[in-house]
């Protein structure tokens, strides 16, 4: 069969570029298909400490372009193109893109994760006209205004202390009364001068005509409702949504097993499906963060060169 890879990857994050690099390594055809560009959610990411080995000051950006290179020194193809369509239960698995059509003998799945949305009336018009979910690709909008940022997870105290070298005020809103962050990190938000907090709210609505001019806020213990506006000579403010992500895997409803839409798992990366392994944060799995989705990639190109072994064997 023409165009039959080993193994094709779904999505190039670092799970992906993990498994992409192993398997290259180990001689197999390998595809890596993503649909925009590669990096996942660790390209908007200003700074990169917690990853073993890294170089002092890494960014998401570097890391993700070292993981590129290593993948393509070993020869591990990568395609720009939308999957719309898979069959998996087949020995051979067929992708169908939008560009063309890939088939493979084996598959991993890697397509991560994506910001969970407020859900509130007027996100989704002031989304990019005020409203953002990577303070990385949009802090330089709001140099000298004032930044809110929704959540208070790792990943919301981290970017806003990031937006603090780029806006006058960062105030945090979160729906509790204490913040989810590690102590760690905390410690750095409460010493820094620029850091405010709102605590045990919820943002109700945004507002604006064209851009975001004002954001309601309800309080979880009084139920009092505070609506705050743009300072006039701004015109304008900004708010950072981090309050978690949602699974990339509607693509594989009724298809591969999951829970809560994350896919389900064995210790090797294998799915319910023969041939057909899950990889990174698209994976029902403890810890989500950059070491664990390049561990799992690893797991899962091996173990993908070994089904092909006893599955394909002459």
């Amino acid at each position: 069969m023409a165009n039959l890879y080993d193994t094709i990857i779904i999505g190039s994050g670092p799970a992906g570029l993990a498994a992409g690099l192993y398997a290259a390594r180990a001689k197999m055809k390998t595809l890596i298909l993503e649909r925009e560009k590669a990096g996942g959610q660790i390209v908007t990411t200003e700074e990169v400490a917690n990853y073993p080995g890294s170089v002092e000051n890494a960014s998401g950006p570097s890391l993700i372009a070292r993981m590129v290179e290593q993948a393509d020194e070993f020869g591990a193809e990568r395609v720009l193109d939308e999957v719309k369509e898979v069959q998996l239960q087949d020995k051979i698995k067929v992708i169908k893109g939008a560009k063309g059509e890939y088939h493979a003998k084996s598959i991993i799945i890697a397509t991560g994760a994506k910001p969970r949305l407020m859900g509130c009336p007027g996100e989704k018009e002031l989304t990019g006209k005020g409203v953002s979910y990577c303070a990385t690709c949009d802090a330089d909008f709001f140099t000298d205004l004032e930044v809110y940022v929704i959540g208070g997870g790792d990943s919301a105290v981290e970017e806003a202390m990031y937006l603090t070298k780029f806006a006058r005020k960062v105030t945090i809103v979160h729906r509790r009364d204490e913040l989810r962050a590690a102590k760690s990190i905390q410690e750095k938000a409460f010493k820094n001068e620029k850091m405010h907090f709102i605590w045990n709210s919820v943002v109700k609505e945004v507002k604006g005509e064209g851009i975001l001019e004002s954001m309601v806020l309800e309080n979880r213990v009084t139920g009092e409702v505070t609506e705050i506006v743009a300072d006039e000579d701004d015109g304008t403010f900004g708010v950072f949504v981090f309050v978690g992500y949602d699974p990339v895997t509607s693509l594989f409803d009724g298809m591969v097993e999951m829970q809560n839409g994350y896919i389900i798992t064995d210790d090797n990366m294998k799915t319910n499906i023969p041939g057909v392994f899950a990889a990174g944060d698209c994976r029902v799995k403890s810890l989500r963060q950059v070491v664990t989705a390049t561990a799992d990639g690893a797991i899962a190109a091996t173990q993908a060169e070994k089904y092909i072994e006893s599955a394909f064997e002459e």
